[in-house]
């Protein structure tokens, strides 16, 4: 497979997306009725939820949350694992929403923020206080919602599915906060921005879907084998978010560019940066994280090219890539299975938004 054809979102994933968007189609219109009826101003907060969830995605989580269920055995007539795949992606968007107010970020996919709607709706009807305050606010119980909808989403289910799901919303937090005290340090060293990969990233987006869908079937017992390919592709999944977060086309990713520099956000690229950078080279990573202009963008992404730290990202996620396909003799070949996890490890790693 070319790197241009495994740039493009395989069949085996955009499949599984449209079965999930039709789904939480559903789930998120029976919540608008069942609250609008209440208040009418409650389709605000829950209209920006269906558009965060519905505007746009991989599709990622749900499809590995769906090959964990075949991988286990489950019944491929049906999918016992949509709704735990939609509960996934509504965990997503919990996570989105609240991830924007701590950067700040006034775009997502092209489309203003949900704490940035909520400014411009306080600015246009005139109401008192602080407009930004109000947005962030309004945006964290947007993130709430999508929280509790996810866990109602899942519904039911054997105590070892349960034991994944609180793991996969435990970690999340706890890799968010260290991310977030990473920006707040200013740098971050190359094993604490593997830490936060790991917790905040590889393990939510691959490793647990992987293991909840199978624990859905009934074989909670594959979570090591489907931990030793999911792993690698979580961590390559985060290093290519990092490099089209420093480097991406704002036209692909539908971000600024350069958007995680202005940011400061303590990733691995950054931080093999720092640890090869010259003293002038330093002084040019120490503005990262302030308003910084897109000449200082262009210096930055200019010394961790000069630095070899793109480099060095990615060999590593060849090496992922190269370690994950490896590990998927370790898995049952179900129905094809093993294709669509290779095709889809390729896709994450190669991805250009």
């Amino acid at each position: 497979m070319s790197p241009a054809e495994a740039a493009r979102p395989p069949a085996e994933l955009t499949a599984i997306a449209v079965a999930v968007e039709a789904r939480l189609s559903e789930i998120l219109a029976a919540e608008r009725r069942e609250w609008a009826e209440l208040d009418p101003s409650l389709d605000e907060p829950l209209g920006d939820l269906a558009d965060m969830v519905l505007g746009g995605g991989k599709r990622i989580r749900p499809a590995y949350c769906h090959w964990g269920w075949m991988l286990g055995g489950g019944d491929p007539s049906g999918d016992g694992a949509l709704d735990a795949g939609c509960a996934l992606e509504l965990l997503h968007a919990f996570a989105l929403a609240h991830d924007d107010v701590m950067d700040g970020s006034d775009t997502r996919r092209g489309s203003p923020t949900v704490w940035r709607k909520f400014v411009r709706r306080h600015q246009n009807r005139g109401w008192r206080g602080e407009d930004r305050r109000f947005g962030e606010a309004a945006a964290v119980l947007v993130g709430d919602m999508a929280m509790v909808l996810a866990d109602r989403t899942l519904g039911r289910v054997s105590p070892e599915t349960r034991d994944v799901w609180d793991q996969v919303r435990t970690e999340l937090n706890m890799g968010q906060y260290l991310d977030v005290v990473g920006s707040a340090k200013g740098s971050v060293t190359a094993d604490e921005a593997r830490k936060v990969i790991e917790h905040k990233t590889a393990r939510y987006t691959v490793v647990r879907p992987l293991q909840l869908g199978a624990a859905l079937a009934g074989r909670a017992d594959l979570a090591e084998p489907l931990a030793r390919h999911g792993r690698p592709v979580g961590l390559a999944f985060q290093l290519r978010d990092d490099v089209l977060g420093a480097f991406g086309d704002p036209a692909a990713t539908g971000k600024p560019v350069g958007d995680d520099l202005r940011e400061g956000k303590p990733t691995l690229l950054v931080a093999l940066a720092r640890a090869a950078a010259s003293p002038a080279q330093l002084r040019v990573l120490d503005a990262l994280g302030s308003d910084i202009d897109d000449d200082a963008v262009a210096a930055a992404q200019q010394v961790i090219v000069d630095t070899g730290a793109l480099a060095r990202v990615e060999s590593e996620i060849a090496d992922l890539l190269d370690e994950a396909l490896g590990a998927l003799q370790n898995l049952p070949d179900v129905l094809a299975a093993q294709k669509a996890l290779a095709t889809t490890a390729q896709f994450v790693a190669l991805r250009q938004a």
